[in-house]
């Protein structure tokens, strides 16, 4: 198979080149149409009971995240220069595009009993700015004794006051939620400048969009940090500028290629496939590294530049391939998660995987077939005392101290096991951001001064029309925010048990004593001023109840906690709330973004831990195609399942949870670390057949020649994920961190570990069941024909001679 593709690669090399190039323009055209995606990641699939129950929430009571959330905190707010330019600000944000309601102290409703009428007039509680310090100390007297604000709108005791915008749920799912942000943020700013105050802003709204922008610039900024951190990585282990300039150039067609595809198949810039480019840069460079060294180590045995371009296919095909194909597995597990984003990210990257695969392998040989053949000079890197040395200590610790090997891999085995044992699962809804960054900051601030502003619902079906207004089930209302006042997470509530209290406080000329639920002989005389739902001028109500008055909801913010302690939460609420509400009478669910988010963690564990499997058992089964020896594939397996351990036990000591940013990470690193196991086993098994099948010869040879690429595209790979650590992304920082932790581990297990294990085992794995692949990608011994393939440079046609080995 190998000998027709080289064929193919080199006798047609203008015009793969120029299919390359077209194809790469045709990509770069469906590239432009890649845009970021806005959109709130759905965490569950649709079938999903919690999902279902959140999608009727939302049909009945409208979306629960589009508010956005402006916060100060200042001890001259009523004074009068400063209210009014924030009743000005209130005024001018209403008129931004794109901004539905705004709910200030500057924009305050109360209700006023009409006695006439025998309703309750929802008005504005001021018509016009106040003139003097004397109306504005009125006013304030009048929002200080309207209890139903207070905790909702306004701190009391510290002066601390928030607006809320309801924004335009169109404009948050796609690009203009950028300009609507800015526009809300310039309009703030100037009251910020002008009044030397500190303006806090949240809300799940502008949390995204910030979020979205960081991706965009972290998506360029680790674009350009991997090519250069690869260029100098290469120029340094090659010494030649050909040697970067021929592999970034591959790197930089296989992210044209990426983006067109995701083009193609109409996908979006997620927090996800926002790190693919930099990701595919790093592997297509992992790859060039292996070609390269191939070349010039065929090179300098036989001075044949044609004769080591072929082999290069020819003799690293297969193991290139297979380790292309170990990679795209480790991403393609993503996709039986049933999360739309990961499904993506797993398509995307397991395709675009096999691309720069099939670029590499295409590209290196054709670009190196015009160029003269490489001197001296390019060679010395394959006798770089540093590098050679270090390989020389690896074989004689191979050698030598096989039994301080085995001890010390017992040693890691244990302090694994000790480690994961301190692992816990838990996540955050806003968990990426760092804790000093001003979002995180802001987030803080409303949960100090406002108790949070993550959503949390109660929906309640009283089973029958108009059962929502009946006294008794608005009592279990009241009963049951008295029982949410009991955690400190929570906010205030807010629920038509406070439109009631609201209601008799109103019946009663604003008499804040008077905010209670009212009793039997009060209900009937003021539930009777309450709007009618079936008017057709939206009112009050309609927010809190559905048409029939058969369902209604409580709604609380909460405090950015953890998975485990939302769950803690969940459980302990769910008996409190079923000896308030029958459950043979009522039908009470808790939703929100936190419940949602709560199931979609604990849902993306498990299939990542599922996917985890599979992608173990899938290289597993890859590498019995490759080797078709059971014995082999445990042996090559061990020394990459242990740095996984190791990393999970580093997680365990240092307190990073898992969760679904973290636990991706294993078969990420798996699929990655295993190429170094399959380069060395493919060279090994060719080596025992040119050395007669001896085994200690076999090794040594194949550690000597597989150590340089092994070594080198390591540290490519480590510099590589580490500049994810740069990010402003928790997620991505764990990422980088640990599976350059989990690739140095592995490089080490698979120059130490593998070949000891080898020399120990001796003849009780290394059968001649392992001398013959089950499916046979090339013929090992038939790669004389490679060597007759040779391009005419004179008038570039092929032409081949008898080159033998």
């Amino acid at each position: 198979m190998w000998n027709l593709l080289v064929r193919f690669i080199l006798r047609n090399r203008l015009g793969n080149l120029i299919a390359i190039i077209l194809i790469t323009a045709f990509m770069g055209y469906k590239a432009v149409n890649v845009h970021l995606s806005y959109e709130m990641a759905q965490m569950l699939p649709a079938s999903d009971t919690t999902s279902k129950a959140y999608e009727k929430f939302k049909t009945t009571f409208g979306q629960d995240g589009s508010v956005l959330f402006i916060g100060i905190k200042d001890e001259k707010l009523f004074t009068l220069n400063e209210f009014n330019d924030w009743l000005e600000l209130t005024a001018s944000l209403r008129h931004v595009d794109g901004v539905q309601e705004v709910v200030s102290i500057g924009k305050l409703y109360t209700l006023e009993k009409n006695d006439s009428s025998r309703k309750f007039d929802f008005k504005p509680l001021f018509e016009q700015k106040p003139a003097n310090q004397a109306e504005l100390d009125s006013i304030r007297k009048l929002i200080f004794n309207l209890p139903f604000y207070d905790g909702l709108i306004i701190n009391k005791e510290t002066n601390a006051t928030l607006m809320m915008l309801t924004l335009d749920k169109a404009r948050l799912n796609n690009k203009s939620r950028i300009d609507l942000i800015r526009d809300i943020e310039t309009e703030v700013e100037a009251f910020s400048s002008k009044h030397e105050i500190d303006v806090h802003y949240s809300g799940m709204p502008y949390i995204r969009t910030k979020t979205m922008k960081m991706v965009q610039n972290e998506l360029l900024l680790f674009t350009v940090l991997s090519m250069l951190i690869a260029s100098i990585v290469l120029f340094i282990f090659f010494r030649s500028f050909k040697a970067v300039l021929f592999p970034m150039l591959i790197v930089i067609i296989s992210v044209i290629w990426l983006m067109g595809i995701m083009g193609i198949m109409g996908y979006e810039i997620t927090i996800l496939t926002g790190i693919l480019p930099p990701l595919l840069i790093i592997i297509g460079v992992e790859n060039c590294i292996f070609l390269l060294n191939k070349y010039h180590h065929e090179f300098r045995e036989h001075g044949n530049k044609v004769k080591a371009l072929s082999r290069v296919v020819v003799r690293t095909g297969n193991a290139t391939f297979l380790t292309n194909l170990t990679t795209a597995t480790g991403f393609a597990a993503f996709i039986i998660t049933g999360n739309k984003l990961l499904v993506e990210f797993g398509i995307i990257a397991s395709i675009n995987i096999m691309v720069v695969f099939i670029l590499s392998i295409f590209l290196i040989p054709i670009l190196y077939s015009y160029l003269a053949p490489p001197e001296t000079r390019h060679l010395k890197h394959l006798d770089n005392k540093y590098t050679t040395g270090i390989i020389e200590k690896v074989v004689h610790l191979v050698l030598n101290h096989r039994r301080a090997i085995y001890i010390t891999t017992i040693i890691g085995i244990v302090l694994a096991g000790i480690g994961i044992s301190k692992l816990k699962t838990t996540g955050n809804v806003v968990d990426d951001i760092p804790h000093g960054h001003p979002m995180y900051v802001d987030l803080l601030f409303f949960e100090e001064e406002f108790k949070g502003i993550l959503p949390f619902e109660i929906s309640i079906d009283t089973r029958k029309p108009r059962g929502v207004m009946q006294m008794s089930t608005i009592q279990k209302i009241s009963d049951l925010q008295d029982t949410l006042a009991l955690y400190p997470e929570f906010s205030k509530p807010i629920s038509v048990a406070e439109l009631v209290k609201y209601s008799k406080q109103a019946f009663y000329n604003g008499d804040p004593e008077m905010y209670s639920i009212p009793n039997s002989q009060e209900r009937n005389f003021i539930l009777q001023y309450l709007p009618s739902m079936k008017s057709e001028r939206k009112t009050i109500l309609n927010s809190f109840v559905d048409t029939s008055l058969s369902k209604t909801r409580i709604s609380v913010q909460m405090a950015n906690i953890g998975t485990r302690d939302i769950q803690r939460i969940k459980d302990d609420l769910q008996p409190k709330i079923n000896s308030i509400f029958d459950p043979d009478k009522f039908d009470v669910e808790i939703t929100g973004t936190s419940i949602v988010f709560l199931k979609g963690t604990d849902y993306l564990v498990h299939n990542l831990i599922t996917s985890l499997i599979l992608a173990v058992i899938a290289i597993a089964i890859l590498l019995g195609m490759l080797f078709t020896s059971f014995k082999m594939v445990v042996v090559s397996m061990v020394p990459n399942l242990l740095p996984q351990l190791m990393t999970a036990a580093l997680m365990g000591f240092l307190a990073i949870s898992i969760k679904p940013s973290t636990i991706l990470i294993f078969s990420i690193a798996l699929g990655i670390s295993v190429d170094n196991a399959i380069h060395f086993l493919s060279r090994y098994r060719l080596a025992l057949k040119h050395n007669n099948w001896n085994i200690k010869i076999s090794v040594l040879s194949a550690l000597r020649e597989t150590g340089f690429s092994m070594v080198y595209s390591s540290i490519v790979l480590f510099l590589g994920f580490s500049i994810f650590t740069l990010s402003t992304f928790g997620g991505t920082q764990s990422m980088g961190f640990l599976i350059s932790f989990t690739l140095l581990m592995a490089l080490f297990s698979n120059l130490l570990l593998l070949p000891s294990l080898l020399l120990t085992l001796d003849r009780r794995i290394t059968t001649r069941n392992f001398e013959e692949p089950l499916i046979e990608i090339f013929d090992e011994n038939d790669e004389s024909e490679a060597d007759d393939v040779e391009v005419g440079y004179a008038d570039n046609t092929i032409s081949e001679k008898s080159d033998k080995l």
